[in-house]
């Protein structure tokens, strides 16, 4: 079982890069990636047999209602601060070894507590553009920026070490200064070095994207908003290969099936016959 200290968190308002910077980290270090939007609807269903009004409202609600509801209302119904004792209940159940990057919006420094935690925050012009660019709903664009604010005054009020992003850097080379960062963590270990070993980690990150859109379309009120075949979502390739940051544009539905210790390893269309 984890104690929570073989974990890194990586935290900050949507748009923040938080996703990718992990990614390329677990990859090139051989760390087990525990993405919190992965797990949003584990979460949801734990709230809503604790009776939280917010989780309860945001299932009786229609769809098009719950992003034009009051903004406190939808804040409420994110669930924000009710998910981070969930997330630190998720990463207790994960072994110890090899160390834990855990990201995500939920991460607040309540959550991470006395962790070692980093936030990247974005510039306010950086992360409207990022919002933009992903062609949300109306009423989700204002939920994120509001979002957005509340961590990054949380986050100061803390004194949380923080990362500010302004688009002049690379992922790439956000990554590298998120990595320095932790650089004394990353040296002590321990991490995967194995290739089953690393296959296995990006099988578990993987799978959860698989059943965080299962749990999506296995909801009521889901019903008529697609499939898993329609689904096309990018997944990690799972070559051993530590500089690899492929994805694989494929439908949920087609992604391999278990038992994942015995399913063939995802690979990018890029890699040759017996490269991976």
């Amino acid at each position: 079982m984890n104690n929570l200290e073989s974990v890194i968190w990586l935290g900050g308002p949507p748009g923040a890069g938080k996703t990718t910077v992990a990614r390329l980290l677990a990859r090139r270090h051989g760390l087990r990636r525990y993405h919190a939007d992965a797990h949003t609807w584990h979460h949801r269903d734990r709230a809503i047999a604790a009776g939280h009004p917010g989780a309860l409202r945001f299932e009786e609600l229609p769809v098009p209602d719950r992003w034009s509801a009051p903004i406190e209302d939808r804040l409420a119904m994110s669930l924000h601060h009710e998910r981070g004792p969930m997330i630190r209940d998720d990463l207790r159940a994960l072994p110890a070894a090899p160390l834990t990057i855990a990201e995500g919006t939920p991460l607040t420094p309540t959550t991470v507590g006395d962790g070692r935690g980093l936030w990247l925050i974005p510039t306010p012009e950086l992360r409207r553009a990022r919002l933009d660019a992903r062609d949300l709903r109306p009423g989700a664009g204002e939920l994120y920026l509001r979002l957005g604010d509340e961590i990054t005054a949380e986050v100061r009020r803390a004194g949380a070490e923080t990362l500010v992003v302004d688009g002049t850097l690379t992922p790439q080379e956000v990554a590298a200064e998120v990595e320095d960062r932790f650089a004394d963590l990353l040296a002590d270990g321990p991490v995967a070095t194995s290739r089953s070993e690393r296959r296995h980690l990006l099988r578990y990150a993987n799978r959860a994207v698989v059943d965080q859109y299962t749990a999506f379309f296995n909801r009521p009120w889901a019903q008529g908003l697609g499939t898993l075949s329609d689904a096309v979502v990018p997944f990690s390739c799972e070559c051993a290969q530590d500089h690899c940051d492929e994805q694989v544009p494929l439908a949920v539905a087609d992604f391999p099936a278990p038992p994942d210790a015995t399913s063939p390893p995802l690979l990018s269309p890029t890699h040759t016959p017996g490269e991976d």
